[in-house]
């Protein structure tokens, strides 16, 4: 059951709206079920004598007084409107437990406390099977404003103990760090228009895709320009600094053509000025000279950054673990963007799905993720996908995803662990898709029975508590592939097995020889390293400049003029 708190000022232009045939002639019956008094509460719905006008004035009966008592100004936003709807699947509740759940919410929300013979006044109406609509007034008829602090929180905490009581399906619990809904207007606007999401949808998607990219604030905006986006920041007055910013999608106009205009807060709390700030200092991605750089170097680094975020996890630093998975949401969005497999499309639905898990109450630390963040934009630079390293990354990219969901679970983060749980099924579902040709291809090349005997006395030397499991996996001739090309790369292959099995515990790994597998593909190529500090080059190199990255919309959207009402 999920509730909707919003307030406004136009009690008439609502009550037409709640009684009227809908946006899409979806309203069917439209009748009052609950109000602050029935006999009071003209029902426009089932009684031919009232009006929306008749009703409007009974609602705004103290509203009036008040407003005398102001000198004719209208207390701001005196509206208060919870639309209240029943999850998908859900048995169809009657009119009865309807009026339960609306008296319930007004008490629990502070609007008519039960008993309360001065509380403000309301109403409920029904006009489809899943939903109420609340609609009260918010001066008491003593004058004084009700007590709503939190009302939002209150009414979903209601709703949790309304869910068990009528068994219904048990929704998650929020913090309020979710971003907004869309509403009803958006989500129809966006079916007339042919489009999968809404207009707010996709802004707050792609403003996420730009801001993992870029380095600073200049280049986020500048970036969001290049994808055909509408910027319009706001200046403060005296200082002439951006203090807050509003997007506006492609051709999403109101009915007289001007841009509809989303806040960067009202897309995604952490998409507000203040909070990009954090993560966007003013910083620069080394610029490494052609010649000496290896271009697996970026998905090298990443795989490594991702590795110690599933150590800071583990380790109770609540600030620290919170700043890394947001620069991990950053992270899969880049990741999506410099994959060009098929897989891709997993990827992309991964990093979406995350954004509900990257933020939580806790207040994050991200000076403590810099590491992952750094590598995480320089990928957006990589020229290449460098084959088994690029697969590495995304196993990986899994683990660290179901490490999420514990965390989250782990301290009641309900929303958090679920949004978490989904990355993960689709990071696990294109990490299976890529994995699968290379794994087939390692074991084809696997080297000869002398040669796999030999690294198998090294597994039973390096790792001797694992070993038995290793060689059980169906990964291990894969494994003894991967251990040749890291002996020809310079390794010891005893002394890399022993260092690559005390990064993390193997006892959960349900297939160790593939875990072992990816972190060693992970390690650097010792004889290329050696070769490069001993080759000398004078001079400098010209450095090949982007002036800013290369952002993939995560979706696109039609032309301009198609989106006009």
């Amino acid at each position: 059951m999920v509730p909707d708190v919003s307030t406004g000022s136009d009690t008439r232009g609502l009550i037409a709206y709640l009684f009227g045939p809908g946006r899409r002639d979806e309203h069917t019956d439209p009748h009052i079920v609950a109000a602050w008094d029935m006999a009071g509460a003209p029902d426009p719905g089932r009684d031919p004598e009232a009006s929306y006008t008749l009703l409007a004035k009974r609602l705004d009966h103290h509203i009036d007084l008040r407003t005398r008592e102001l000198g004719g100004k209208k207390p701001p936003q005196h509206i208060w409107h919870c639309p209240v709807r029943t999850a998908p699947g859900d048995r169809y509740l009657t009119d009865a437990e309807w009026a339960e759940v609306a008296r319930r919410i007004v008490h629990a929300t502070g609007i008519a406390p039960e008993g309360d013979e001065k509380a403000c006044r309301w109403i409920a109406v029904r006009h489809a099977d899943d939903h109420i609509h609340i609609m009260a007034t918010t001066v008491r008829a003593d004058g004084r404003r009700p007590r709503t602090h939190r009302d939002g929180q209150r009414a979903q905490a209601e709703c949790r103990k309304i869910e068990a009581e009528f068994s219904l399906r048990r929704l998650k619990s929020g913090d309020l760090t979710a971003p907004r809904t869309p509403t009803g207007a958006e989500r129809a606007k966006a079916e007339r228009q042919g489009q999968t999401v809404t207009a707010r949808q996709w802004l707050r998607e792609q403003a996420y895709a730009v801001a993992a990219a870029v380095r600073n604030e200049a280049d986020y905006f500048t970036v969001l320009q290049s994808l055909g986006i509408k910027v319009k920041t706001r200046l403060g007055p005296e200082t002439g600094d951006v203090i807050g910013y509003s997007l506006a999608a492609p051709g999403d106009t109101k009915a007289a053509g001007e841009p509809v205009w989303y806040g960067g807060s009202k897309l995604a709390p952490d998409l507000s000025i203040n909070r990009l700030r954090e993560r966007l200092p003013d910083q620069e991605v080394a610029d490494r000279p052609q010649y000496v750089a290896d271009p697996a170097d970026p998905w090298r680094h990443i795989t490594i950054a991702i590795h110690m975020a599933h150590t800071v996890l583990d380790s109770g630093e609540d600030a620290a673990a919170q700043g890394h998975l947001a620069a991990f949401g950053d992270a899969l969005y880049n990741i999506a963007s410099a994959t060009t497999s098929p897989h891709r499309a997993e990827l992309r639905a991964a990093a979406i799905a995350f954004n509900r898990a990257r933020r939580s109450a806790i207040r994050a630390d991200h000076q403590a993720a810099t590491t992952l963040r750094k590598a995480a934009k320089e990928l957006t630079y990589a020229s290449s996908e460098p084959g088994g390293l690029a697969i590495a990354l995304l196993f990986a990219t899994v683990h660290l995803a179901r490490a999420t969901a514990k965390w989250h679970e782990q301290r009641g983060h309900e929303q958090q662990a679920t949004a978490a749980e989904e990355a993960f099924r689709h990071l696990q579902a294109g990490y299976r898709q890529a994995a699968a040709p290379v794994f087939a291809d390692l074991a084809r090349r696997a080297p000869r029975a002398a040669t796999a005997r030999r690294f198998e006395q090294d597994i039973r030397v390096a790792l001797p508590d694992h070993a038995d499991r290793i060689l059980a996996d169906p990964a291990w001739a894969a494994l003894t592939t991967t251990l040749a090309q890291a002996e020809t790369a310079g390794h010891n292959p005893r002394r890399l097995l022993a260092e690559v099995g005390a990064q993390r515990e193997l006892d959960s790994a349900e297939r160790p020889a593939e875990v072992l597998n990816w972190r060693i593909t992970a390690q650097p190529n010792r004889r290329a390293q050696a070769a490069r500090r001993q080759s000398t080059i004078s001079g400098t190199s010209a450095r090949s400049a982007t002036p800013h990255p290369p952002v993939t919309p995560v979706a696109t959207r039609p032309e301009e003029h198609s989106r006009h009402h």
